[in-house]
């Protein structure tokens, strides 16, 4: 499903306008209490500090939301606001072109950009320079928001990152100790927040809070460790459950349509046009009793009992000649199908068990001498099977090799859909995927979804045949990957993802 379509059972079902818990909701906001405080940290520090400022957190931590709202609290007559969103991994030279076009700077490089800045910040004007998914930037490109950060004595712009917290060690790296950048790490809701942001997303899809007991509200503010991505994730599984255990109870109970009244009632004047068709043209069919007719000066005219008999049921006894084709009406001939020619013993043998393939040594063929008869004579103990007829050859049908990309989804999508995973984290860029899979072992795969229109390439660990059992073995993740609140999930809803990509 995407962002605003979802499939109409779903909606039906729920009496939805849209998909409530769909990635992007045009015109929805929600920011708790506990994020203002942030907001106001960061337009604080962007005025008295000269830091480099960074907010953290897992993949649907709700990054994003935190700047748009900083620039929509900014001053918009003395801040301009310049935001990088990186597709694919950007080095330095395309955020400096980026910065230079939206500023209006003659050249993209370094120099030409402070210069600008500087003459902005000489008419009263700030520039932030905002960059989501910043875990996306290369090493060049990190190192030079920093030097742009610093600035000089004559001005500077105010930079803040949004990314994963992977970005964290790779500014350490640059700066090697020094004091040049502020880290925010963003939290996740309490219960009361998660039930807030659930009861605003309902709403907005024009139902309630109705569509969960308190038993599944408790179950997703647990499973989703009150990230607001992992709320929508796990909050729409619980739906698709909760729908598909209610029409599995109903078929239960009763047989029902499997169809809408009105394609079942078109469908039925379809089947009804077809059977008058095929009525009409078995009259138009109907053979004609055919008549015994013999040549003049050819043959007795007197006729066997048996030929008077079978003329009367209209079947033409015996070989026709020449002039029987001519003199005779064309009738249609039926023929009878290939197989029901063959020999009665092979049929029965064919139809009661599949062929195998031949073993090694059943696929060298006896000599034969110039009688055709075998040089190689069966073993007394089994009988010689009836000569076969010769039979043309069937065509194989020979299965390609799945290509190596689509191994792992392929992997996703055989598991049974009522089995568990535990969700690890979600990133943008294929090899910190492809790292953490290769660092922690083979119990560790990864998938790749659509989210807000670009790739993401989540990362899981096991197979687990229910919830509990996840949840247990997130007990038994290293530190490093509990930090990122990972959570169990059905793999049926990995697998739903998996096609929605493709």
């Amino acid at each position: 499903m995407t962002s605003l379509s979802a499939d109409d059972s779903f909606l039906n079902h729920y009496g939805f306008s849209h998909d409530p818990f769909a990635t992007r909701v045009p015109g929805f906001k929600f920011f708790p209490a506990q994020r203002k405080p942030v907001l106001g940290q960061l337009h604080h520090l962007a005025r008295y500090s000269q830091l480099l400022l960074v907010v953290t957190g897992p993949e649907g931590s709700g990054k994003t939301l935190v700047r748009q709202a900083l620039v929509a609290s900014s001053n918009k007559q003395s801040v301009q606001s310049v935001v990088i969103s990186p597709q694919e991994t950007t080095d330095s030279n395309i955020v400096l072109q980026q910065i230079a076009q939206a500023l209006g700077s003659p050249s993209a490089d370094f120099d030409s950009i402070m210069a600008q800045i500087i003459q902005l910040a000489l008419t009263g004007q700030e520039v932030y320079l905002l960059v989501d998914d910043a875990e996306r930037l290369t090493g060049a490109a990190v190192e030079t928001l920093l030097r742009l950060a610093q600035g000089n004595p004559e001005g500077r712009p105010h930079v803040f990152l949004f990314g994963e917290h992977s970005l964290v060690a790779r500014l350490e790296a640059l700066v090697e100790g020094e004091e040049r950048f502020h880290v925010i790490a963003l939290q996740p809701y309490e219960e009361e927040e998660t039930l807030e942001y659930m009861m605003l997303r309902l709403e907005g899809a024009g139902s309630s809070l109705d569509c969960f007991s308190e038993e599944q509200i408790a179950r997703i503010h647990e499973n989703s460790g009150g990230w607001p991505g992992a709320i929508n994730q796990v909050a729409r599984d619980e739906l698709i459950d909760a729908m598909q255990h209610s029409k599995g109870a109903r078929k239960s109970a009763g047989w029902s349509w499997p169809l809408p009244m009105k394609h079942l009632l078109a469908l039925a004047a379809v089947l009804c046009v077809v059977v008058i068709a095929f009525l009409m043209r078995d009259a138009g069919d109907q053979p004609v009793p055919a008549t015994t007719s013999l040549p003049l000066g050819t043959g007795s005219a007197e006729t066997s009992p048996k030929g008077e008999e079978a003329a009367g049921a209209g079947v033409s006894v015996g070989d026709s000649t020449p002039g029987d084709t001519q003199s005779q009406p064309e009738q249609p001939i039926i023929r009878e199908p290939l197989a029901a020619a063959g020999n009665a013993e092979l049929d029965e043998s064919s139809e009661s068990a599949p062929e195998e393939p031949a073993t090694p040594d059943e696929q060298v063929a006896p000599a034969q001498d110039a009688s055709g008869s075998s040089a190689v004579q069966n073993p007394p103990s089994e009988p010689a099977a009836p000569a076969e007829a010769p039979r043309e050859p069937e065509r194989q049908i020979v299965t390609k090799p799945a290509a190596a990309g689509a191994s792992a989804a392929t992997w996703y999508t055989s598991q049974p859909g009522t089995n568990y995973l535990v969700q690890v984290l979600g990133t943008r860029t294929r090899s910190n995927a492809e790292a953490l899979v290769k660092q922690h072992g083979n119990s560790y795969r990864y998938f790749v979804k659509q989210h807000e229109g670009k790739p993401l390439y989540v990362v899981t660990h096991g197979n687990f045949a229910n919830r509990s059992a996840a949840l247990e073995a997130i007990k038994a993740l290293p530190t490093s990957l509990k930090a990122g609140k990972p959570w169990a999930r059905s793999f049926a809803s990995v697998q739903q993802e998996i096609v929605q990509a493709r």
